[in-house]
């Protein structure tokens, strides 16, 4: 005790007053701010991935197809392709209608599994089930299947988003897929543009995996993030090897090959399902940022819905995509389909951010 004593009659009162105030004060700054400063700090930790090799991506809707497949150092085949699209569902069932619309005239079978738990081991109702009305144009050319959930608590959300997609590999089996058929692996909401497809099912000698480079978008067609994302890929089918993945299976990626558009809702309740839903949901670290009055607020200004640092690997880049993105008001070179229903999608179009609340 006399050395406790010692030491604190050495300690004067501003030095205690910013031991009590500036060490609290500092811990609870971390607790909040902890994730952005990991993030910020992730050029320190953590290598920029190798570097894809870009395709230059040639078209014009007046240019042949022998002609295309030529300044893409291709030949041209007696006859195309057959493509399957296959895609995991959860509940965007508006980008889904855009996907298959955009999509329609050059694919083989559509084939669509559904689970009744999400990633996060939710358990959710069947959601295209019971929009399946809404997609008889498809009805011919669709394998529908479905899975049931784990709902195992605690469990790595990836685990279960893996074991969907060993099942959608069992369903394409079912829907006839064979070798040297396109498969294309990507998210409902990441849409290749039809007359890149229309290429790839043309063109002979295309790479085995191809990653197509997307336009990103986040919330609606008013907020273009940037030309990165990468994840949806097209690959000719291999039995025994292709496996339905989304993560990076090649190195080369075709350019400006469709749209990504993250987060694309009609309904604020379908934002708060995501969040809670998707396999990042660790992301939601206050219970206010699923108030639906933020959402609103953070959608209209282009901001973060979890208030994060951007995923960059150099400061360079988090700095200049730190802040609500740029708002971009062309609808130039969407998907067809959304401007021709531009009346039912105008939330996706520049200009109309706010949503409905049901």
């Amino acid at each position: 005790m006399s050395r406790i004593r010692c030491i604190l009659r050495g300690i004067d009162l501003r030095t205690c007053i910013l031991l009590f105030v500036l060490v609290p004060t500092c811990i609870f700054g971390i607790y909040i701010h902890g994730q952005k400063i990991s993030y910020f700090l992730r050029p320190l930790w953590e290598s920029p991935p190798k570097p894809f090799h870009d395709i230059p991506h040639y078209y014009h809707e007046n240019v042949s197809m022998e002609k295309l497949c030529k300044l893409h150092g291709w030949g041209i085949r007696e006859f195309p392709r057959r493509v399957y699209d296959a895609v995991l569902f959860s509940n965007e069932v508006d980008m889904l209608t855009i996907r298959w619309q955009e999509l329609y005239p050059y694919i083989t079978q559509f084939v669509l599994l559904e689970s009744n738990s999400t990633f996060s081991g939710i358990p959710k109702p069947m959601v295209f089930a019971s929009h399946r009305d809404q997609f008889k144009f498809v009805e011919p050319r669709l394998t529908y299947g479905t899975i049931g959930g784990r709902f195992k608590k605690g469990e790595n959300p990836f685990i279960e988003e893996a074991m969907q997609r060993v099942a959608l590999d069992q369903l394409l089996k079912i829907a006839g897929i064979t070798d040297d058929d396109l498969l294309i692996m990507s998210d409902v909401d990441e849409i290749p543009s039809a007359h890149t497809i229309n290429l790839l099912r043309w063109c002979d000698d295309i790479p085995q995996v191809l990653h197509l480079r997307l336009k990103n978008y986040l919330y609606s067609f008013e907020f273009l993030v940037d030309n990165k994302s990468w994840r949806a890929s097209i690959h000719r089918y291999q039995t025994g090897k292709t496996r339905y993945a989304h993560y990076r299976q090649a190195d080369e990626i075709l350019a400006d090959a469709g749209w990504h558009c993250s987060f694309c809702f009609r309904h604020i309740n379908e934002f708060l399902f995501k969040m809670k839903a998707y396999s990042h949901n660790d992301r939601v670290r206050f219970s206010h940022y699923l108030n639906p009055k933020r959402v609103q607020r953070v959608i209209c200004k282009g901001a973060d819905l979890f208030d994060m640092i951007p995923e960059e690997y150099t400061f360079k880049e988090i700095i200049r995509k730190m802040g609500p993105i740029p708002h971009s008001y062309s609808a130039v070179h969407l998907p067809s389909y959304l401007l021709e229903n531009a009346d039912k999608y105008k939330f996706l179009l520049p200009g109309n951010c706010l949503r409905e609340s049901g």
